[in-house]
Parts: structure tokens; sequence; C-alpha cells
């Protein structure tokens, strides 16, 4: 990690239980702002965990989490959804809106923050152009393969800005060549300053982007 910069999240001594099992123990790491980093691991280590911890859906049984220097840990409930505005998400399996178009699909994003309508165009049309997806604005997920659906996806995630993207297994529902282009875009956006915390199993992913990983067996880091 980049010591000049600021860490973005921070976990320390964080262990995580749900009931008599322990997902994550003592666990300690920091992501620097700007930073592209891998959690990997086989399924059920602990990565998705590390996940909804930063996004404040779970809080740690034990440890600190900071996350832009809030303690997520002690955020009251009403205070979650303006937290939540600083990350954006990307899942496997995209959780893309059926009944709606790719434009309407990125305004969702937007009306949940409650930006004002009049701001929503510009917006929506400069992260669709961003993900390659300018001609496909109007149409419907039926109508999309599974890579434009993932570029959806992960333009609602970006279109409030956020200072974090998290994505989990993003590519795990894509074949190796759709996953090249997924993965090559998640690199142009973080040259362009974006944190990205991505939890993979995918090796193949890992060894060609060659970014830092933390590496997680039996809920602890290696």
């Amino acid at each position: 990690m980049d010591k000049t910069s600021p860490a973005l999240v921070k976990f320390e001594g964080v262990t995580k239980k749900f009931g008599n099992v322990t997902a994550l123990e003592k666990n300690s790491f920091e992501v620097a702002k700007g930073e592209f980093v891998f959690i990997t691991g086989p399924s059920g280590s602990g990565k998705t965990t590390i996940l909804k911890l930063i996004l404040g859906e779970i809080i740690p049984s034990a440890g600190v989490i900071h996350v832009d220097g809030v303690n997520v840990g002690l955020l009251k409930p009403d205070d979650l959804p303006l937290f939540r505005q600083k990350i954006g998400t990307v899942f496997q399996d995209f959780k893309i809106l059926n009944e709606r178009t790719v434009r309407e699909n990125v305004e969702v994003a937007l009306a949940v923050i409650g930006l004002p309508t009049d701001s929503w165009e510009d917006r929506v049309k400069n992260v669709l152009k961003l993900v390659g997806l300018t001609g496909q604005i109007d149409l419907f997920p039926s109508q999309l393969s599974g890579g434009e659906l993932q570029r959806v996806s992960l333009a609602r995630a970006l279109v409030v800005n956020p200072k974090i993207l998290l994505a989990d297994e993003p590519t795990g529902n894509l074949d190796w060549d759709t996953s090249d282009e997924i993965m090559d875009l998640f690199e142009k956006i973080n040259k362009e300053g974006k944190t990205i915390i991505m939890a993979t199993h995918n090796k193949e992913i890992v060894k060609k982007l060659k970014k830092r990983i933390i590496h997680i067996e039996n809920g602890k880091i290696e």
C-alpha cells in the first residue's frame, strides 16, 4: 500500500460471528484512496462478509472498521443511507430491474440518493458512455448480453460518484472474453481515481491485473 495516502478503509482486529460460526477472526488491513485491491480465497472464506461489513449491512462482533473516517459500527440506521452514498456496489448476479430500461435502471440510483431530476440526464449519459452502453440506453435487460448487464450494474454503481467501488465476484456469471472486457473497464475506472475492492476467486483475473491481494482462508487473512 502507498503509505503516503490516507487509509480510506481500515479494519482493526475485526471479528464477525454468526451465532456459533466465526466468519472472520481478528483481521486487520488498510486500503488507501485510489487503490485497487483483490480479496481472494475459497468459497465461504469470508470475502463477502468483508464487503458487507464495509457497506454497514452487518456490524463487527469485535474490532473497529473505519470507512472514509467513519466508524461503521457506530452508525445508526438513519445514518446508513447517507453513508452508503460513498459506496458503489457491483454483484455477480447484476441485480438489474427487468421491467426497466438501461436508462431507468441507472436512474434508480439517483432517485435513491434524492438527486434533483433535472441533473439526471447528463449524469446517466456520461456514465453509460464510460461503460460503453450509449447505444443501448433505451433497451430492456432481456435485450442485453451478460456482459452488457454487468456494464449496466457498473454504471448504476458509478452514477452517484462514490468514493469506493465494491465488487463481489463481478465476473462470476461471465465467459472469459467478457470477463476480460469487464476487468479492463474496472482498471480504467481505477486509473481515473476510483478506489476498488473486489472479491473474487478467479485466479486468471488476479494474475493478469497484478494488484494487491488480501487472501483469506477460514476467516483469517494470510
